[in-house]
């Protein structure tokens, strides 16, 4: 069994669409009438013209060169028999008046439209009035407008429906893209941590490493060439660094002992470091690798010439919260 998919949007769109093609038909309608009764007001206006000019002969419609004054009873009675053959044929025209004679209000339409005629013959002049009714008297509801408007709105209402559905199947159809998370060095100075800013897997470091791994950080983005020598002591500035990271560990009270010397046992400190980096970084070896102070490789005086000066970094590498 074949179903349709109408949404409540789709209700009003259609009723929308109805009415919209109702009040538009209607129009037409509308101008259709107002076309016909002008054109039927000048059918019939023509056919009263043309029947004054022949009757002219047989009326007493006086003579100005003359100065005879026109037969008041013969022109109301013809202007009265005129009106009820105008009356019976329902033309809506009523003859007002025929020189300055004129006819019996009665039947005469409100709010008429007057029109002045003026015939010739050799003779003289003949002014009439006529009157005709106003046209929004003609003007009326069309039903055929409203079944037209209920006949076609469907099909607009049908074709937004499939182009709407068209829009959603293409847009299932298309691949949903994959957002891959890049892990990212997270230093919490507040706890005491490292993590990796996309899940809780979180390592505690004790105050010296912390101190010292947090300027190292700092360092090695300020001077991204940076040579930092195990058998050499570390630079002033990487001192400073970590002197104030503890600083602020003490501020947050972390700690009340004494500044800790960040030259001794240095090797001890980067191991501590690697190894919550290892933690850490569990499963995302390649970008551990940004943050992961080299190990010394081979023995002897080839070791120590080896850097632990992390490879290029920006800022926003990482996250230092608490600082």
């Amino acid at each position: 069994m074949k179903t349709y998919d109408i949404t409540p949007n789709d209700w009003l769109k259609g009723g929308l669409v109805t009415l919209l093609l109702f009040v538009i038909f209607q129009l037409g309608a509308l101008v259709g009438q107002t076309s016909a009764r002008l054109y039927a007001e000048h059918e019939a206006v023509d056919k009263i013209k043309a029947r004054i000019s022949l009757d002219l002969q047989f009326l007493d419609v006086g003579n100005q060169t003359l100065r005879t004054p026109p037969n008041q009873d013969t022109l109301k009675a013809y202007l009265n028999r005129i009106n009820t053959i105008l009356s019976e044929q329902q033309t809506g025209v009523w003859l007002v008046s025929l020189q300055s004679v004129t006819a019996n209000a009665t039947g005469q339409p409100e709010n008429a439209r007057l029109t002045q005629l003026v015939l010739e013959n050799s003779e003289q002049t003949v002014n009439v009035q006529l009157a005709t009714k106003p046209l929004y008297r003609y003007l009326s509801f069309s039903p055929l407008a409203l079944l037209a408007a209920l006949l076609v709105s469907p099909a607009f209402v049908k074709v937004r429906t499939s182009q709407r559905r068209a829009v959603k199947a293409a847009a299932l159809a298309q691949p949903v893209p994959i957002v891959k998370i890049t892990p990212k060095l997270t230093v919490n100075l507040n706890e005491k941590t490292l993590g990796n800013g996309v899940n809780d897997v979180t390592v505690q470091l004790q105050n010296k490493p912390l101190c010292f791994y947090t300027a190292l950080l700092h360092y090695c983005i300020e001077n991204p060439n940076a040579v930092l020598l195990h058998h050499k002591d570390i630079p002033p500035e990487l001192t400073n660094l970590a002197s104030k990271v503890f600083t602020r560990l003490m501020e947050l009270g972390h700690t009340k002992r004494k500044r800790p010397d960040f030259n001794a046992n240095l090797d001890k400190t980067l191991s501590e470091i690697r190894a919550a980096l290892d933690e850490v970084f569990a499963g995302f070896s390649e970008e551990k690798t940004r943050y992961y102070p080299p190990r010394a490789q081979g023995e002897g005086s080839r070791s120590k010439q080896h850097s632990y000066a992390l490879p290029v970094l920006h800022a926003s590498d990482i996250d230092i919260i608490g600082e």
